[in-house]
Formats: C-alpha cells, sequence, structure tokens
C-alpha cells in the first residue's frame, strides 16, 4: 500500500513547517549542500494490520494509539502519520521502544500500521504482541521486503517538501519524526528503491554520524539505550519526546507511570554528556557510574562514542564537573540540557 497523493501533500506541508527549528539544531550532520543526508537505519519492522489492530495496540503501549483511526477533520489533516510510544512490562519498565506508522488513510478504512523497533528485539517484540493477541482480529507479520531511513535536511532541505508531492508512488512513508523535530524524518521504501529519485540530491550518510547527532541532543533509540526491563520511561524523557498520553485508558505497566506523572518529581533523566578525551565505541561498560567531584555518586553513563554520549543522571548534579573512570583512568565529562526540552522542563 503505497502514500495517496492528498497525504503525501499534507505531509510535505508537516515537513516544510520543520525545516526553520530543524536547520538550526542539525549543526555539523554531515549533510553539507545535498538536500538532505539519508541514513540507512538497520531497525526492524513489523506490519499489524485488522479491524482491532488500534484497539488491540491502544492496550500495550504508552501513546494513545486510537489517534491513528479515529478524527473529525479532513482525514490527511486528522491522522497523525506516526506515533512514539513505549511497549512497557508489568513493573513499568521499558521492553521495546516503537514508533508507529499508519498506513491506512482514513478512519474508514482498515487499521494499518507498521511497528519500527531494534532489529535485535523483532522476535520478541513479535512474540510479545501474539501473548495478548488472544483472539483479535490482528494480523502480525514482519516486513522483510521494507528498508528504514532516517532523513536529515541539508541546506537545499525544501527540495524534499516538493519531491515528496511529485514521487509519492515511491515512498511508502516519509514523515517527520514524531519524537522531536531535530531528528528530522522517518522514511520507509521497498528495499532497492532509489533514493536519489524520491528526494533528489540527497546522498547516503554513514550511519556513526545518525548515532553522534542522535547522542548529542540526547535521544535514546534501541535496547542499548534503554535495557529492556530496566529503563523508566519518563526518565528516559518519553513524555518530552511526545510518547506518552496520560488521558488514554489503561494500558500494561501504567500504574507506575501515571503515578510518577502525578507526584511530578523526576530526579534523573537522561542527558547528553560530551567526554574530554574521545573514546572508542563500548570502550565504556554500560552502566558505569559517574561521578561529581567531590565522589559522589551522579548517575550512569548508558551508551556513546567517540567524546559523545547519553548518560543517567541525577538532576542537582548535572551543572558539576563530573567524571567516570575507564580502565583505570579518569575521564571528565559534561551534561547540558537539550535545546529541544521544552522549556518548563526544570523536573
Amino acid at each position: 500500500m503505497l502514500v495517496r497523493a492528498g497525504a503525501a501533500m499534507a505531509a510535505a506541508a508537516a515537513i516544510t513547517t520543520t525545516l526553520p527549528g530543524l536547520r538550526r539544531l542539525w549543526r555539523g550532520g554531515g549533510s553539507g549542500a545535498a538536500a538532505a543526508a539519508c541514513f540507512p537505519l538497520g531497525r526492524g519492522l513489523l506490519d499489524v494490520r485488522g479491524a482491532e489492530a488500534a484497539v488491540f495496540l491502544q492496550g500495550l503501549l504508552t501513546n494513545d494509539v486510537t489517534r491513528l483511526v479515529a478524527g473529525d477533520a479532513p482525514p490527511a489533516a486528522a491522522l497523525p502519520r506516526a506515533l512514539y510510544a513505549h511497549a512497557l512490562n508489568v513493573q513499568g519498565r521499558c521492553l521495546y521502544d516503537v514508533i508507529l506508522y499508519r498506513l491506512h488513510e482514513n478512519p474508514e478504512e482498515e487499521p494499518h500500521i507498521l511497528l519500527e523497533c531494534d532489529s535485535g528485539v523483532l522476535d520478541a517484540l513479535q512474540n510479545h504482541l501474539k501473548l495478548y493477541k488472544i483472539r483479535r482480529k490482528v494480523n502480525i507479520s514482519p516486513c522483510l521486503d521494507l528498508s528504514l531511513w532516517a532523513v536529515v535536511p541539508g541546506e537545499r532541505a525544501g527540495d524534499i517538501a516538493g519531491s515528496l508531492a511529485r514521487r509519492a508512488d515511491q515512498a511508502l512513508v516519509l514523515t517527520p519524526d514524531p519524537r522531536t523535530e531535530v531528528m528530522g524524518w522517518r522514511l520507509i521504501t521497498k528495499k532497492g528503491a532509489n533514493l536519489s529519485e524520491i528526494i533528489p540530491g540527497s546522498r547516503i550518510g554513514n550511519i556513526q554520524d545518525y548515532h553522534r547527532h542522535r547522542y548529542k541532543q540526547g535521544i535514546p533509540e534501541g535496547v542499548r539505550d534503554l535495557p529492556p526491563g530496566v529503563a523508566l520511561p519518563l526518565e528516559s524523557n518519553l513524555a518530552y519526546m511526545n510518547g506518552v498520553s496520560f488521558t488514554k485508558g489503561c494500558y500494561i505497566g501504567q500504574e507506575l507511570t501515571a503515578r510518577t506523572h502525578h507526584m511530578g518529581v523526576i530526579r534523573k533523566r537522561l542527558l547528553p554528556v560530551h567526554l574530554s578525551t574521545p573514546l572508542p565505541e563500548d570502550t565504556i561498560p554500560e552502566g558505569t557510574e559517574i561521578f561529581t567531584e567531590s565522589g559522589k555518586s551522579a548517575g550512569k553513563f548508558q551508551a556513546g562514542g567517540g567524546e559523545l554520549g547519553i548518560a543517567l543522571l541525577r538532576l542537582t548534579h548535572i551543572n558539576e564537573p563530573l567524571c567516570l573512570s575507564v580502565a583505570g583512568d579518569k575521564v571528565k565529562l559534561t551534561a547540558n540540557r537539550p535545546e529541544w526540552w521544552p522549556k518548563n522542563s526544570s523536573k
């Protein structure tokens, strides 16, 4: 099923509105004079379709999936193309971070949704969904014939919006990343599609540049950044990334998330960190303790490469000089609040 012309025009308009902020925040991304850099993500995709697909996912994910199938405005404007969410365990900890993509075009059609996830947990997520499927009218299957890309703008990024409207039959999905505008767009194509025909002037980017950008902006993605059964959704900035609804009905793991939200106090968060010494990827073990200069525990390093990474830090210490130990050597680091965070993100 391919994006139709009307939906493509709506997506093009949405893309155009995100450009100014994204151009400002995408610094050092390496897109250069190209219209965009397209990064091959290698993440997994599950196809979920059927009359009860949205209702089924509603009980398993943190976001309000019914937004993908209901609305009073004209179809192209009423239904979002993509949503971010977590699937939680019964203790309220993250199992899988997912992005949902709507393939049906209006509420009258049978729901058809793609789920993006870490490729290493594709089978586990499929089994997780099937465990709760019971007698639901839902079909779940992996999408092995599709490719997923992150698209980041260059100096001529406006070409993307125009090319989408002209070449809608060649892209399954091209939509602003639902987490935050600083992550550009998500593109789903058939395997082997010619990206230069979909986005003229684009180039294939180095995936390490994509991860550096994520770490610089403090965006977690996949099981390395969000260890299954360990990471807490609100400490992982799920609310900041538009990934949770506090007004929808019950879902697995809701109780702890709702209680934390309504108490209004989150003492630790995932934050981008900058190391004083660039280190090879995987040099710092996951969960390495981070300390203040006075020796107090400030949090734990999560993932990174080179001089950039993300860490789960106590907010009371993020403005202090910090350090961690790597192979017996002390490495200094600094943390910062990302620009894309809400302005009232004081807690």
